[in-house]
């Protein structure tokens, strides 16, 4: 947000609490509070001034290991407005992840509950850079400060936050892994300014609305856009483990005008719906990010939705969100049908600022942007974007940086998504997979996304997986198989039936070996990402 000649994340929450000081800005069902958003600003401010007594100021890397409720938004927000900068870390990504991430950011501060002090001591999280604790909860052997103390002994007064630029450092976001080690994606406040801007664009969302957010970070939008966050019961790291009536009871109790959810809890909660036949009338929009999500899914849960109300599913990455947005109508109507013949699943057209290009695939570096590495219209290439909201840099991580990033002549830089995907007449950018996970037979590459979707069409499919086997170049295409619960028909009748499927296609009529497996491996952030490197070790083992 911007204002005399600054851009801070933080600043959005005054306005809002300026706008509307007595809605509530968070509703926290659990513990049955309401802070509104006026006791949020106010209630970030007390802790920015503790956090300024504390040595935590401009510049300072801070780790927070806070699960979402009510200190969670206050301490993201009074850090941006001390110019502090949040090292923010899924806790799903597993004891080795998190503490290789914090040796790599090196926080100065950890911001913690209870649970996350002990194991940081035990496992030795970020010793060697640490030098201000703070809990959140009752402090035990492990000294520092408390939280209640740093509100307790600030004064309740406003905090002039930081003067920030956009270029300047906000925070510090670790990717989901779910493709090679998390990485620490560079967030400036330009970034997140840019996203919030888009976010209220693209969805037409307005302040008094009230959200319901499935994922932490996207939790943390909802104040920027004036929205009212209600924070789930629910195990934030199993989003496909959810207990879909909790979800519905929730946002039929606060009449949720705005719902974020993984494919795999948009996939659980819709199945439920539709058996029980419910119904979701307050519902203006859907939102669900992390993995393609099957047309199947989309229709099963636009059941429960009133005529006109559409599930989004916008396209990027922690590099990058949002670049493509499409609705649910234009895919049921429309693109589906093209996706189940190996067209890829369209995510739309870029949003507005966004400027997506297509490159030749390669697993080389670019160093600098030329127009001949683009592809031939229509052709499937590697998605590079460019934007107000892609993030410049990996922290501390110049190879990553070198992989992934492509200085542009003309000012600024194109961001390698690590996606493949194709652009068709209308300027709607269609996915067909990761370019890691693409198989490299003698017959040239096949690409997940289209060749799965086939089988896909099989009705006792819940999904597929096309893995490698082999020398790049020389590589055996198999297609995993994960069939619907209750299924039990023969195997070997099955596999019959979906290779009959593939010989009708002619990108897949080269396929003949289907493996099926109980529960594919998927990644932790989304439950939705189908960890397709464990699936082709697995594959390799069954075919030796």
């Amino acid at each position: 947000m911007t204002g005399g000649g600054f851009i801070n994340i933080a600043a959005y929450l005054p306005e809002m609490a300026r706008l509307q000081p007595d809605r509530p800005a968070i509703i926290f069902p659990a513990e049955n509070r309401t802070v509104t958003f006026h006791e949020l600003d106010r209630l970030s401010d007390r802790i920015a001034w503790g956090l300024t007594a504390l040595g935590i100021g401009r510049g300072v890397r801070t780790a927070l290991m806070v699960p979402p409720n009510p200190e969670l938004f206050a301490l993201t927000f009074a850090l941006f407005k001390v110019g502090a900068v949040p090292v923010l870390i899924d806790p799903g990504l597993g004891l080795k992840n998190l503490k290789s991430c914090l040796a790599e950011a090196a926080p100065s501060a950890f911001i913690g509950i209870p649970k996350a002090q002990v194991a940081r001591l035990l496992l030795g999280w970020a010793k060697e850079s640490l030098t201000t604790v703070i809990t959140v909860g009752p402090r035990l052997f492990w000294g520092g400060a408390t939280l209640s103390e740093l509100i307790s002994k600030n004064p309740d007064q406003p905090f002039s936050m930081a003067v920030t630029a956009a270029d300047d450092l906000a925070a510090i976001l670790f990717t989901s892994g779910s493709t090679g080690p998390p990485k620490g994606a560079v967030y400036s406040h330009g970034n997140f300014s840019a996203q919030v801007e888009a976010l209220r664009q693209v969805y037409d969302i307005r302040p008094g609305e009230i959200d319901l957010p499935t994922f932490p970070l996207f939790a943390l939008f909802a104040p920027a856009l004036g929205m009212t966050a209600v924070i789930p019961q629910m195990d934030f790291t199993r989003p496909g483990s959810v207990d879909p009536r909790t979800i519905i009871d929730t946002i039929t109790r606060y009449g949720a005008t705005t719902m974020f959810g993984s494919p795999a809890l948009i996939n659980r909660v819709g199945r439920y719906g539709a058996e029980q036949g419910i119904r979701l009338p307050t519902l203006k929009r859907v939102i669900s990010a992390g993995a393609p999500v099957p047309a199947t899914v989309l229709e099963r849960f636009s059941r429960m939705l009133e005529p006109g109300v559409e599930i989004f599913t916008p396209y990027g990455a922690t590099e990058s969100l949002p670049v493509c947005s499409i609705g649910s109508r234009e895919i049921l109507e429309e693109t589906s049908a093209v996706t189940n013949q190996g067209g890829g699943v369209c995510i739309g057209k870029p949003v507005a600022g966004m400027r997506v290009e297509l490159i030749r695939i390669s697993d080389e570096p670019i160093a600098v942007w030329h127009d001949d590495l683009k592809v031939a219209a229509g052709q499937v290439g590697e998605i590079v974007v460019q934007g107000p909201q892609v993030t410049r840099s990996y922290y501390q991580r110049p190879e990553a940086d070198r992989q992934a990033k492509i200085s542009d002549p003309a000012g600024g830089f194109f961001h390698r998504m690590g996606d493949l995907g194709r652009l068709d007449e209308q300027g709607r950018l269609w996915f067909c997979g990761r370019k890691s996970h693409r198989v490299e037979t003698a017959a040239g590459p096949l690409f997940t996304i289209p060749v799965e979707a086939v089988f896909n069409t099989h009705p006792a499919v819940f999904r597929s997986a096309l893995v490698g086997v082999g020398l790049k170049g020389n590589q055996q295409p198999i297609v995993c198989v994960e069939l619907e619960n209750g299924v039990t028909g023969n195997r070997d009748t099955l596999r019959k039936e979906l290779l009959a499927i593939a010989a009708s296609h002619h990108h897949t009529a080269g396929i003949t070996t289907i493996l099926f497996h109980p529960a594919f491996p998927v990644d932790i952030r989304h439950n939705a990402k189908i960890f397709r490197e464990k699936l082709a070790v697995w594959a390799a083992e069954k075919m030796s």
